[in-house]
């Protein structure tokens, strides 16, 4: 079952294979031999709602392919590399998730990401409007916030915008909140239920601690220490590699569970739940995550903000104003 060639048009769909995996998904990761998308597409490679992983790069993609194409498991692997063959690797696929883009350096911002990642997401983003206008699309590409909106307003002008079907991926910072959580706790932090609202990066991250299920356990002190530690922790990685990049394993984790969600969505599962930065109308910003409810064709509903707390709605007070000038970054750069 394997296809793990450079270059095989799986655009046919074959008959067969889609009767062997029943109601299973065709997944895509764009950007998938950099330092997210390799283990991303180990986890993938592993995933029972996976039919088919189709892997696209602009280098390296041979050896990544073949590497997992050994792993034992019935997901089909298939490989294709640089612009010549991006059309055949998105053609006909249910989920892409984007990864590709410059991880983050030292003393770099998510917004000193822009120039280079933006033209990134605008050129993958262009050929899902022609190749999988209905696809779920999950993007994990620096700076969420902007590159979000960029990809919304390159739909818009190919006429397929869908606002359901269009994902900023936040999950890490609900991983990073749930394991800090349960250390501060005492807890598995898989027990640990929490919202984080907002944005992706810095202050636009507002994890809502007072909705933290078991509750956390801290004073006024605490709960701010808290919040800057969840705020921060992607610098910390930064910072910590030295130079070597940014997140990508925690990421590639995150990654995996808000891509499982979506596909457990697509299957017909009930009460599937993720929080997700998307076109949204709970606050004045255009764009914003919150809990959403996911189902066969993206978002089924929008929960809207959490109950919070006096300290957290002056954290939200602060977050808009960014929010609404990441996202008119993203649609002026689109529109140029």
């Amino acid at each position: 079952m394997q296809c793990h060639r450079i270059g095989i048009n799986t655009a046919t769909c074959n008959e067969n294979i889609l009767i062997y995996f029943e109601k299973n998904f065709r997944v895509a990761v764009c950007g998938a031999c950099g330092g997210i998308g390799q283990p991303l597409s180990l986890l993938l490679k592993r995933n029972p709602l996976v039919s088919e992983l189709r892997l696209y790069d602009i280098a390296h993609v041979p050896g990544v392919v073949a590497d997992l194409a050994h792993v034992d498991t019935k997901v089909r692997v298939c490989g294709f590399m640089g612009p010549d063959q991006i059309c055949d690797a998105l053609e006909c696929v249910d989920v892409v998730v984007i990864s590709a883009g410059s991880p983050r350096k030292p003393g770099m911002s998510r917004d000193d990401l822009f120039k280079t990642n933006a033209c990134t997401v605008m050129d993958i983003t262009k050929v899902i409007a022609v190749k999988c206008p209905k696809a779920l699309v999950a993007i994990i590409t620096n700076p969420v916030n902007t590159c979000v909106p960029i990809a919304a307003e390159i739909m818009k002008k190919d006429g397929v915008y869908d606002p359901k079907r269009l994902f900023g991926v936040c999950t890490l910072d609900i991983v990073r909140a749930r394991t800090f959580i349960g250390e501060a706790n005492g807890v598995d932090p898989k027990k640990v239920d929490i919202p984080v609202i907002g944005g992706h990066s810095g202050i636009t991250i507002i994890p809502v601690l007072s909705q933290s299920n078991p509750a956390f356990k801290g004073d006024q002190a605490a709960i701010e220490k808290m919040t800057k530690h969840i705020q921060e922790a992607g610098t910390e990685v930064v910072k910590a590699k030295a130079g070597a990049g940014s997140a990508t394993l925690s990421m590639a984790h995150a990654a995996l569970r808000f891509t499982n969600s979506l596909l457990k969505g697509l299957k017909g599962e009930k009460n599937v739940m993720e929080c997700s930065y998307v076109e949204s109308k709970a606050t004045e910003a255009s764009f914003f995550s919150t809990p959403l409810v996911l189902g066969k064709n993206g978002i089924d509903a929008n929960c809207g903000l959490p109950k919070l707390s006096e300290y957290e709605n002056k954290l939200l007070e602060k977050a808009i104003p960014e929010i609404k000038k990441d996202v008119q970054k993203g649609i002026d750069f689109a529109k140029k």
